[in-house]
């Protein structure tokens, strides 16, 4: 039985099972009613419980598609957006409500030590209005231009979407990107203004115009809130039941249900996380996966609420997790349609594969960790799906992997959860973006059986005689920005070889630039540059352009004449001498001193561009001279010189890991 709990007049009582019994079924904060004191509140808000806590399921029947709203929330980073989650889930009683409800949904270590979210997360709220129950399937998003890979996957399952914009900042650049995906996406978008009240510079007003300006929303469709206290936060779902359209599934219907997220459980498996386009799921079911044709019997089915709360079923419309034996990573694909056996149905578009922006080589620290690591990789890339992971190896790092990310974030974050969540410490090398060469001959074309290449191995470049022209990435970049510091950021762009294409006043105070950027030239230092000329307030926002003919050069690293394969990078033309200046300084303070001189050099072909020397440990062969004539002297020291000479040809110089961790891990500057 369920009653509501809280006593609005309208809405905002959340829907809590009703305990009966002396134990009240093990829920002691809702007391029975022969144990409830006269002062104790009659319909104190409960907790909604994972599956640890609660004694009995939830009939999930109870919820036919009209009554159901599946939406997102979107936001810049730091715009409140995990908040306002934080206090939806205690408005509706999905949690109870204490001061140490801070990004209750981000439940990953480097989300909590970062303050930032990096994987989207879904909660089911219960909530009533006008007499009638409601179930709100909320997923919480990241904020991050590296992790709008999350965003876009996590929107296939809504309807509609928040847009949460600081009252303070205004609109970003990844506020503007956001909206286009839930424009893109067709959904409803109810903007809503978050008022911090630790800053003082707060304008609702300001903010508004500029939402009806960059976006054509009426600034009377905007909320303005608070996230941190919860003003009005209740209008907040008011809004999502009256303007966000439910779900148009039918349960008659085929199952038909969209994996759009999965995690991976050392006990029980995948656990996929599903929405419901059609049709029913329930324990015992078997199912198909369109992507492999293999069948699988159902485990569990349930929600999150935002732990995970198993179900008899799930109808259409529903959003929940699905666990049916799924032991290798491999089998979980997000994007697939699973069906029930022996009733085939047309599968769902799916997602796009992500397209790497950055790719970085990693490696273990000792090779006996290979396994371990191999792994530990597949686990995480299935929670993570927009990573690609190709094999690769090395004379100096031995055997690992080249993999591609959506930025250097992105990057950062994988590498941080490897350590923390599979304690796997690795070798990563620098970022490099992924280029392409047109191949000149036809014998070219048929040994590699394309006549565009694409290069993610600097060590792989083709040779100038072998290409008729070279392809680098190209992104279309946005700069919001006060307009004080316009004049810097501009002469910013134009150092990265960027190409204004567009310039905009949002309002009185701010401007919105758009450069098109080669991508290598703003991968790894450019936000930060950014920031330190705009004294933080400027953001910025890139997306995917192409790519444009570039004078690329590779540039080799030689020690004593020798190519070193893993210090090969490409570089542009124009800037080769000042980055292979700055490779052969940090390679000297590196390298440890041999018995005879070390010669570091950068070249271009057979052409040299920057050089530098370590010099050789030198005996004191005129030690033992005490005066005598100065033949003697140069006898002794020609001898020497002879013998480093000889040494020099047959001596091996062997590069230490941790010359080349300190070598790869740090960009030159541009």
């Amino acid at each position: 039985m369920w009653l509501l709990a809280g006593r609005g007049p309208r809405c905002g009582r959340a829907l809590v099972p009703w305990a009966s019994g002396a134990a009240c079924l093990g829920l002691p904060w809702l007391r029975c009613p022969a144990t409830r004191g006269s002062t104790a509140e009659p319909w104190a808000p409960a907790r909604l419980y994972g599956s640890g806590d609660r004694k009995e399921k939830i009939d999930m029947s109870r919820f036919p598609a009209e009554h159901i709203r599946n939406f997102s929330v979107i936001a810049h980073v730091d715009h409140g957006k995990s908040t306002l989650a934080d206090r939806l889930l205690e408005l509706t009683g999905t949690i109870d409500k204490t001061k140490n409800n801070k990004q209750v949904l981000d439940k990953l270590q480097v989300e909590r030590e970062r303050g930032i979210t990096v994987k989207a997360q879904t909660a089911s709220l219960f909530y009533n209005c006008e007499g009638k129950q409601y179930l709100l399937n909320l997923i919480d998003t990241p904020g991050h231009v590296d992790f709008s890979y999350e965003v876009s996957r996590s929107l296939s399952a809504c309807q509609g979407v928040l847009l949460v914009v600081d009252a303070n900042e205004g609109i970003q650049a990844q506020t503007v990107a956001n909206f286009f995906l839930a424009f893109e996406a067709q959904l409803s978008v109810i903007p809503v203004i978050n008022k911090k009240i630790d800053l003082k510079n707060a304008d609702p007003e300001r903010v508004e115009k500029q939402i009806e300006k960059a976006f054509d929303i009426p600034s009377d469709e905007c909320i303005k809130i608070s996230a941190k206290l919860g003003t009005n936060v209740e209008s907040v779902l008011q809004a999502v039941i009256e303007r966000i359209p439910p779900p148009q599934g039918h349960c008659k219907n085929p199952l038909r249900a969209l994996v759009f997220d999965s995690t991976f459980d050392q006990y029980r498996g995948v656990i996929a996380n599903i929405a419901l386009f059609d049709g029913v799921v329930s324990k015992g079911d078997k199912i198909v996966s369109a992507h492999t044709q293999k069948i699988y019997e159902v485990n569990e089915v349930g929600i999150l609420n935002p732990n995970e709360q198993p179900t008899d079923k799930l109808y259409a419309g529903q959003v929940g997790y699905l666990i049916a034996g799924m032991k290798d990573v491999t089998e979980a694909q997000i994007g697939d349609t699973l069906y029930l056996h022996k009733q085939p149905v047309e599968p769902l578009p799916g997602f796009k594969s992500a397209k790497p922006m950055v790719f970085a080589g990693m490696y273990p620290i000792d090779q006996s960790e290979y396994n371990n690591l191999k792994s530990a990789i597949e686990k995480l890339t299935l929670n993570d799906s927009s990573v690609t992971v190709y094999r690769d190896s090395s004379l100096a790092l031995g055997a690992g992997w080249r993999l591609g990310f959506l930025g250097l974030l992105h990057m950062e974050v994988f590498n941080q959860r490897l350590e923390q969540e599979y304690n796997a410490s690795v070798i990563l090398t620098t970022p490099t973006v992924p280029y392409k060469a047109v191949l000149s001959s036809a014998k070219l074309i048929k040994e590699y059986r394309e006549k565009e290449i694409t290069i993610i191995n600097p060590a792989q470049f083709p040779e100038k005689s072998k290409v008729t022209e070279y392809l680098e990435p190209v992104v279309l970049g946005t700069v919001i920005t006060p307009d004080e510091y316009t004049g810097k950021i501009m002469m910013l762009c134009q150092a990265r070889r960027g190409v204004q294409k567009n310039m905009m006043y949002i309002d009185q105070h701010r401007v919105m630039l758009k450069y098109l950027f080669p991508l290598n030239e703003i991968v790894v230092d450019f936000y930060d540059s950014l920031k330190s000329l705009s004294s933080g307030y400027a953001s910025f926002d890139y997306e995917d352009a192409g790519y444009q003919t570039a004078e690329l050069v590779k540039m080799d690293i030689l020690l004593n004449g020798n190519i070193v394969e893993e210090l090969v990078t490409v570089v542009h033309k124009d800037k080769a001498h000042s980055v292979g200046k700055v490779i052969c300084e940090r390679l000297k303070d590196s390298l440890p001193r041999q018995l005879f001189e070390i010669a570091i050099q950068a070249a271009i072909g057979s052409k040299i561009i920057a050089r530098e020397t370590v010099k050789a440990y030198r005996k004191n062969v005129l030690a033992k001279c005490y005066g005598g004539d100065i033949t003697r002297k140069m006898k002794l020291l020609k001898r020497q010189a002879e013998g480093k000479k000889k040494l020099r040809k047959v001596g091996n110089i062997e590069v230490p890991k941790d010359a080349f961790i300190k070598v790869l891990k740090t960009q030159p500057d541009k």
